[in-house]
């Protein structure tokens, strides 16, 4: 700063340039405390959704032997959101700390702005100085030459002589310019040097405090990090030691009815049979076998009174045992000893031994097993693509640019013109499956090119990452957090299962724009309004600069209101004439390079007036076209996994 100080240029602007860069440090500390702010309201809206998350788990179905496992989700869930809300509680002491720096430092400026008043003096009047010395520069050099000119054109003496009074006196003016300077240039020196230093110790100072407060934000969110680190592995190991079998003992302990045997002393257990199924209560443990009969004798069974409650237990029970099958691919076999079998009634009460019968419990043959429900969601059908994880997955991309522009009469230096855009990516609803089937898909990487004409570019933040360092300016790198998108396609999914595409809205951006030269139909519009008549002259051209790779312009209307009481209109070409909302609307044909006169053209009106004369409106004008964009940026698939199925691009007036 303090060699940037002495070499400030002709004019002397160096001290503004560094009192501002001051000023802009507490800038920098008000947006720096919005930032933490809106990330604590971002950290409290995701806790307060975790503590309702929580709640849900909670009031969740407590029947069934899967009932235990929500109390692990529920106490997971509960400090997951106090993690949460322990950040917010950072963030705001740390906001506090923020604040409390933006009033030092104001106290600071003020404080410095008087210490440098007199600096700003000295700058005051070297550049005052600076002026005059130019000025009296001159003025020797034009006399100088002046007496030299008559001295060689043979001028009387006495011209001579007055000349060189004059000459003299510039002299002396000039010498007494320079040696102020010098004073000055001296004294500015020495005054800029010494402020240019308190203007670098403050802002060594303040990039050092606002260092802290950035560290300070890290390490809160760090420690956040590591404690739903750590939960996330109390939640894994507190779901492995949830084992089937204590999720069996637990339902038979809180839902058994004792643990005599009940019945004749011979026999070992209680048999119900519900379509040749049987549902077995032994000594508080129940489990499920499949009978050999085709119905059991009802006579021969042990006297037992069942109930609704204990039915709907076992069929609970049997639904989660068949799950646990299907999932777990294991064998269940009933022991055939006799001291530990279960019985059927035989088809005779006379015979004195039950028949024993062994039952063996089979993996399911995913060909042959039709599951009524879904002992994931109902299927919306085939999907437009048949994706495998190791095909490369097509998607689309769409550029959709709106142009907006205002013209002033017929003046073209008085366009104003703003154009934005929108990328939307499209993904085939079958790309959700292998997303959420393959723990690592590839990253979705893709290349913006043409972006020199972009003045900003917006991307959602929620989905991409970029570079902000990259330092090509033609083009920009993104790629996407697949979690995120993963998760985003689901939800979408779930509100629209039946879609056979699902699009998302990636980024948008604005376009760089040169006034008329930028708007892809040119108009000028002249109005000669009386008491009587007004008529009205609208020229348009078509400007394919203006477009990456010109197109025609199609569906195009320009609508003209008219006030005064319009009796009769006459118009060329033809166009209607609405008495209700006093509008006047053409309708042309697509405008292009090939239409007569390469794309330019008048309509003319005349209007008959009752209440005359009319005010000169503003005009709204129509149009769109497909397969070209006016920014012509385009995108371009990096890396391997993806493939662009489709490009599509177009653009149109605005709302």
């Amino acid at each position: 700063l303090i060699y940037f100080s002495m070499h400030p240029g002709e004019k002397n602007n160096g001290f503004d340039v560094l009192y501002h860069n001051m000023k802009h440090g507490q800038i920098s500390s008000k947006e720096l405390t919005d930032f933490i702010r809106e990330r604590s309201t971002i950290e409290e809206a995701y806790a307060r959704s975790m503590t309702k998350l929580a709640k849900s788990a909670g009031n969740f179905s407590q029947l069934g032997t899967f009932a235990p496992v929500w109390d692990v989700f529920k106490s997971s869930t509960e400090k997951l959101a106090s993690c949460h809300m322990e950040l917010v509680r950072k963030l705001q002491e740390l906001i506090k700390e923020v604040q409390k720096y933006v009033e030092e430092q104001a106290k600071a400026h003020k404080k410095t702005k008087e210490e440098v008043a007199s600096t700003l003096e000295a700058v005051q009047n070297i550049q005052t100085i600076s002026q005059a010395l130019q000025k009296s520069k001159e003025i020797y050099n034009a006399k100088t030459v002046e007496q030299e000119r008559l001295r060689k054109e043979g001028a009387t003496q006495r011209d001579v002589d007055k000349a060189g009074v004059k000459a003299k006196k510039a002299t002396e003016t000039y010498k007494s310019y320079v040696e102020k300077y010098a004073t000055a240039k001296s004294e500015f020196e020495q005054k800029m040097a010494e402020t240019a230093q308190k203007f670098q110790d403050i802002e060594e100072s303040h990039i050092l405090h606002m260092k802290e407060i950035i560290q300070s934000y890290s390490q809160s969110v760090d420690e956040t990090h590591i404690q739903i680190g750590e939960l996330h592995n109390e939640f894994v190991r507190n779901i492995e030691n949830t084992s089937v079998e204590s999720l069996i003992q637990k339902l038979a302990e809180s839902k058994g009815t004792g643990k005599e045997r009940p019945g004749k002393p011979r026999q070992s257990c209680t048999c119900y049979s519900v379509n040749q199924c049987q549902f077995v209560r032994h000594q508080g443990f129940i489990a499920v076998c499949f009978s050999a009969h085709t119905r059991l004798q009802p006579e021969a069974r042990p006297t037992k009174n069942w109930t609704v409650d204990d039915l709907l237990l076992l069929l609970l029970l049997s639904l989660f045992l068949f799950h646990c099958r299907c999932l777990l691919n294991f064998f269940f076999f009933c022991s055939h000893a006799k001291e530990n079998s279960f019985y059927s009634s035989s088809d005779s009460e006379d015979e004195d031994e039950p028949r024993k019968f062994h039952v063996e419990i089979k993996p399911v043959q995913p060909n042959n097993v039709s599951v009524p429900f879904s002992f994931s969601g109902t299927s919306r059908g085939p999907s437009p693509v048949t994706l495998a994880s190791q095909d490369a997955l097509p998607i689309a991309v769409a550029f959709t640019e709106s142009v907006n522009a205002y013209f002033k009469g017929a003046d073209p230096t008085k366009c104003i013109v703003k154009i934005t855009g929108d990328m939307t990516l499209s993904f085939p609803s079958g790309i959700i499956k292998v997303f959420t089937t393959n723990p690592s898909p590839a990253v979705l990487t893709f290349k913006l090119k043409n972006t020199s004409r972009l003045e900003q570019i917006l991307p959602n933040q929620q989905l991409l990452y970029s570079d902000p360092s990259q330092s090509d300016s033609n083009s920009k790198d993104f790629w996407f957090n697949m979690q995120a998108l993963t998760s985003y396609l689901r939800k979408v999914s779930d509100q629209n299962p039946s879609a056979s595409y699902y699009n998302v809205d990636i980024l948008k951006y604005q376009v760089l724009s040169d006034g008329i030269h930028s708007t892809p139909l040119n108009l000028a519009v002249y109005w000669k309004c009386t008491s009587g008549t007004t008529d009205l002259r609208v020229d348009y051209r078509y400007n394919p600069d203006s477009m990456a790779s010109p197109g025609p312009l199609t569906n195009i209307q320009i609508l003209v209101p008219v006030d005064g009481g319009v009796t009769n209109m006459q118009s060329l070409p033809n166009s209607i004439w609405n008495s209700e909302q006093n509008k006047c609307l053409w309708k042309l044909s697509d405008i292009s390079e090939k239409s007569e006169n390469e794309g330019a053209g008048s309509l003319r009106a005349k209007f008959e007036l009752s209440n005359g004369p009319s005010n000169p409106s503003t005009l709204a004008v129509q149009f769109m076209s497909e397969g070209s964009t006016l920014s012509g940026v385009d995108m371009e698939l990096q890396g391997s996994g993806y493939r662009l199925s489709l490009s599509k691009k177009r653009f149109a007036t605005g709302v």
